[in-house]
């Protein structure tokens, strides 16, 4: 892949809402530094981060996959918030780079969950699950509803990374990370 392919592909993260998933993980960050008697590893939070990115590419270039090979690209009016990046319409070339960069950001997102799942116990590995079914089946079956819609980002971006950020880092699942996870189960919506 050259240069160009590569930064193209790139497009199909939708990087500009990357952002949130920084602002979940940092959430849970701040509720675990927080914590009376917990040391949080830098290590960790990055590889939370690593994970949270992960997921969140891999969702996005799932659903641009899918999207552009179902044909729905083409009936579809772009938007800033929705319809995707764009690119595979354009570049239809790129359509396996995509599908590739999916895959990959999933199997990372999945390595690093498993590593926590390893050191952490099986409360990593039930929220990963959760995260992983919802990235595999949110084109093919979730958008098809429009209340599943509105609920799987909320949960993906709420309860899932900041509750799991604050059990990763922390070892407990407090109150304030159960009442702050809310805030953005109530606000995402897709």
């Amino acid at each position: 892949m050259n240069t160009e392919a590569l930064l193209l592909t790139t497009r199909s993260a939708r990087p500009p809402f990357l952002i949130l998933t920084l602002s979940c993980i940092s959430l849970g960050v701040a509720i675990a530094l927080s914590t009376p008697g917990v040391d949080v590893h830098l290590v960790d939070v990055f590889l939370i981060l690593l994970a949270g990115i992960a997921s969140h590419i891999s969702v996005n270039a799932f659903n641009e996959y899918f999207d552009f090979r179902s044909g729905l690209d083409e009936l579809t009016e772009r938007t800033p918030f929705s319809g995707g990046s764009g690119l595979l319409p354009t570049h239809p070339d790129l359509d396996n780079n995509v599908l590739l960069m999916a895959i990959v950001s999933l199997a990372a997102c999945i390595g690093i969950g498993l590593y926590f799942t390893a050191i952490h116990g099986m409360v990593p590995l039930v929220i990963g699950a959760v995260g992983v079914l919802l990235i595999i089946t949110y084109t093919h079956l979730i958008t098809r509803s429009p209340f599943s819609s509105l609920l799987a980002p909320g949960i993906a971006f709420g309860p899932l990374m900041i509750i799991g950020s604050v059990y990763v880092l922390s070892g407990s699942i407090s109150t304030t990370a159960i009442i702050a996870s809310l805030i953005p189960f109530l606000l995402v919506q897709q």
